[in-house]
């Protein structure tokens, strides 16, 4: 007579599930709160930004009402039952699918945007790209997971896996690169100027290294530790960190004349900075202690909006 195969550890199989389902239920709060700030303060933004906002929303909610669901499952509904330890819930397999209708947008979006701040096809075409093998391989995992949804089968999606999360990080790093690189080449030799390019670039870096992040986390945990689920702890949240990203980016625009010199430096909205002078002196020239204070103007295509900083004189 065979011996039954081992059943799988139920902590490292429902823990990781839930943890991510709970990281996912407070980047989804704090998604709401982003979204509400930005309905109050942007009434007068182009039409189908709302919309792209709005449609972010209902998916997220979507996203969340799913992982909801798929914890649900298996902890209440198969509570105790050998199926809830064999088969997948039925809400997880919706949940690639639903990421990458979510981040693709999100990711076409921002490639729109560096085409209007570096003025280059090829960096946004690349990015579009990657965008667009991520959305395929996300819909591929989310479509065999549904052929073979038990969980000793999810250590041969590799193919499927690494095609979406491969191409999303990958888009991430051209993303951020492309702004950095951009900003960099816009220095000038006025430090006021170099010193805010710089917050602006820390800013890039931060926002398409977490999201970059996340999609490698969800990867390497997947082809490391097989037969755990330890990969859902970044997968289910992985959506909530592009919303939350991009919806935070267009909150951080001026909403208000008065806030221009008070908001964070905006990665997405701001163009080069034009420097003007009240005098006609070279940008090369050293300017003395008496020079006049200069402005930093930077000029949103997108929004017909001149918005200026004051730097102050030089030392």
């Amino acid at each position: 007579m065979s011996a039954l195969p081992a059943a799988p550890d139920v902590i490292l199989l429902f823990g990781p599930l839930l943890l991510g389902v709970i990281l996912n239920s407070v980047l989804y709060g704090i998604l709401l709160v982003q979204a509400f700030m930005y309905y109050n303060r942007y009434k007068g933004d182009r039409v189908w930004f709302r919309y792209l906002v709005l449609y972010l929303v209902i998916m997220e909610t979507a996203n969340w009402v799913c992982d909801i669901g798929l914890i649900f499952e298996p902890l209440i509904v198969r509570f105790a039952t050998m199926e809830a330890l064999v088969t997948s819930p039925v809400m997880l397999r919706t949940d690639a699918v639903i990421t990458v209708l979510i981040s693709t947008p999100i990711q076409l979006f921002i490639a729109w945007r560096v085409r209007t701040v570096t003025r280059s096809f090829i960096l946004p075409s690349i990015i579009a790209l990657f965008a667009i093998v991520s959305f395929g391989g996300g819909v591929a995992v989310t479509t065999i997971v549904t052929i073979h949804p038990d969980f000793a089968d999810f250590g041969s999606f590799h193919p499927e896996v690494i095609t979406w999360l491969v191409s999303t990080a990958a888009c991430d790093v051209f993303l951020t690169g492309s702004l950095v690189y951009s900003l960099w080449v816009r220095k000038t030799s006025i430090v006021s100027t170099d010193s805010y390019l710089n917050k602006i670039i820390r800013l890039a870096v931060q926002t398409g290294s977490i999201t970059a992040a996340g999609a490698l986390l969800d990867l390497i945990l997947y082809v490391t530790l097989p037969g755990t689920t330890l990969n859902f702890m970044f997968d289910f949240p992985l959506s909530k960190l592009y919303t939350n990203a991009l919806i935070s980016t267009l909150n951080a625009r001026p909403w208000r004349e008065s806030s221009s010199q008070h908001e964070a430096p905006n990665v997405l909205f701001e163009q080069t900075p034009v420097i003007q002078t009240s005098n006609s002196f070279s940008l090369s020239t050293r300017r003395s202690s008496h020079a006049p204070p200069q402005h930093v103007s930077f000029l949103d295509e997108s929004e017909s909006t001149k918005y200026t900083l004051d730097i102050g004189q030089a030392p």
